[in-house]
C-alpha cells in the first residue's frame, strides 16, 4: 500500500534515467519522451549545459532567502526582459505562484477585482488559480473559491464585450490553451481583447507558463500576435527541468508592489535562477528558435502524411503539438506508450505534443510512425 495520498492518476513506469529525448524505465525499457515533464524538459534529460550549471552553482550557494540582494536574479531577469516592453521580474517557484503573484498584482495596481478568464483555459490549482481556470472538473468538491472572476467563452469578441464593464481589472489568458486542448488565439479575438484592455484601461494578463521559452518557436507566444500584455508569467521550461517560476511587469506597474506586499522563501533562489540563466542563453539564440521552427513545421507535415481525413486535425505552434482526434484518446495514449512513445491529453479528444525543444528529425520521424501505427486503426474501429 502506498503512503501517498492518491491524487495524481500515475502510469504503471518507473523512470529511473533520460538522455535528451529517450527516458528508461526500471525494466530497461526506453520509450520517446514527448511529454518532456509537461513542457518542463524544454533541452531534454541531462543535458551537459544544465549539468554544468547545477555544478557551478551547487559548490558556491543555494539558498540564502530575499532578504539579501541577488545578483544572480538581475542577470536572469535581465535576459528575460532584454528587447521586450517589459521591465520588472518576480521570481517563485511554479506556474501556480506566478499566476496568483498577476492576479495580486493587477487588483493592487487597478483597485479593481474582477478578472475576465476564458473556458478551457487552466491557470494552476491554487484557490486564485483554480478560480481563474475555466474548466469545472479542477473546481469540483472545493466550496467557495476566489470570487470576482468572470469566465467567457474563448475566441467569442461579442461576449467579451459585454464582459468588459468598468469593474474589470485585467483580462487573463493562454494564447495557446495548453491543458485544455491545444486551442489558439485567433488574430480577430487578438485585436479585440487589445482594443478592450485599450478602450477600458483593463490590464492584460498573458500566461506563458506552458507557451513561453521558446515552445512555440519564438522567446514568448505572445510575440506571434498584436498582445502587448501588461504582466507575463512563465515556468515550466525556464529551468529546464529545476523548479522556478516569474512573473514580468512593466515599469508603471512595479510601484504597486513595495516591500511586503508579497513575497516567497525559496523563490529565485541562486541555483534555481543559475539555471534558468543557462536555460534561457541557450533558447533565446535566434539560431536555436529557427530550428524550433523549422522542427515544428516538418512534424506537421510529416502528421499531415499519415492522418488524412476526418476527424484528424493538426494544430498548435512550434513544438506544442495537438492532434484532434475526434474520439476519447485515453485508449491510444495507452497503446502509444506500449509501442514506446509518452504523450499527453489536451481536453477528451486531443493529443497534446510536448517533446524537448532539442528533439531531432529522426526521433520526429520515429513518433509519427509510432502515431500512424496507431491512431488511424483506432479511429476506424471505433
Amino acid at each position: 500500500m502506498s503512503s501517498l495520498f492518491p491524487n495524481y492518476a500515475r502510469r504503471p513506469i518507473h523512470l529511473v534515467e533520460g538522455k535528451g529525448t529517450i527516458v528508461t524505465d526500471v525494466n530497461g525499457k526506453s520509450y520517446l519522451d514527448f511529454i518532456s515533464g509537461i513542457a518542463v524538459n524544454s533541452l531534454g534529460h541531462a543535458h551537459p549545459t544544465l549539468i554544468q550549471a547545477v555544478e557551478e552553482q551547487s559548490r558556491k550557494l543555494w539558498h540564502v532567502s530575499n532578504l539579501f540582494e541577488s545578483p544572480e536574479q538581475e542577470r536572469l531577469a535581465a535576459l528575460l526582459l532584454q528587447d521586450t516592453h517589459l521591465s520588472h521580474m518576480f521570481f517563485c517557484n511554479s506556474g501556480a505562484e506566478a499566476n496568483e503573484a498577476a492576479m495580486k498584482l493587477a487588483r493592487k495596481f487597478t483597485g479593481k477585482h474582477t478578472i475576465i478568464t476564458f473556458e478551457q483555459s487552466f491557470h494552476g490549482r491554487t484557490f486564485g488559480a483554480m478560480a481563474a481556470t475555466g474548466q469545472e472538473k479542477v473546481k469540483q468538491g472545493f466550496g467557495p473559491l476566489l470570487p470576482s472572476f468572470v469566465t467567457i467563452p474563448f475566441n467569442d469578441s461579442a461576449r467579451l464585450a459585454a464582459a468588459a464593464t468598468d469593474e474589470v481589472a485585467a483580462i487573463m489568458l493562454e494564447v495557446i490553451q495548453g491543458e485544455g486542448g491545444v486551442n489558439e488565439i485567433t488574430s480577430d479575438f487578438a485585436k479585440a481583447i487589445h482594443d478592450v484592455c485599450k478602450e477600458k484601461g483593463i490590464l492584460l494578463i498573458v500566461d506563458e507558463v506552458q507557451t513561453g521559452i521558446g515552445r512555440t518557436g519564438t522567446r514568448f507566444a505572445y510575440e506571434q500576435t498584436m498582445l502587448k500584455p501588461d504582466i507575463v508569467t512563465l515556468a515550466k521550461g525556464l529551468g529546464g527541468g529545476f523548479p522556478i517560476g516569474a512573473m514580468a511587469g512593466t515599469t508603471e506597474l512595479a510601484e504597486v508592489f513595495g516591500p511586503g506586499t508579497h513575497g516567497t522563501t525559496f523563490g529565485g533562489n541562486p541555483l534555481a535562477v543559475h539555471v534558468a540563466q543557462s536555460v534561457v542563453r541557450h533558447i533565446f539564440d535566434p539560431l536555436f528558435l529557427d530550428e524550433v521552427k523549422k522542427k515544428s513545421a516538418y512534424m506537421k507535415e510529416q502528421l499531415q502524411s499519415i492522418l488524412t481525413g476526418s476527424p484528424f486535425v493538426i494544430k498548435g505552434r512550434g513544438l506544442l503539438v495537438g492532434i484532434e482526434c475526434g474520439m476519447d484518446v485515453t485508449l491510444m495514449i495507452e497503446l502509444l506508450q506500449e509501442k514506446g512513445l509518452l504523450v499527453l491529453q489536451a481536453g477528451q479528444t486531443v493529443i497534446r505534443l510536448l517533446p524537448p525543444l532539442t528533439v531531432s528529425v529522426q526521433e520526429i520521424d520515429e513518433a509519427v510512425e509510432i502515431l500512424g501505427s496507431v491512431l488511424p486503426k483506432m479511429v476506424v474501429t471505433s
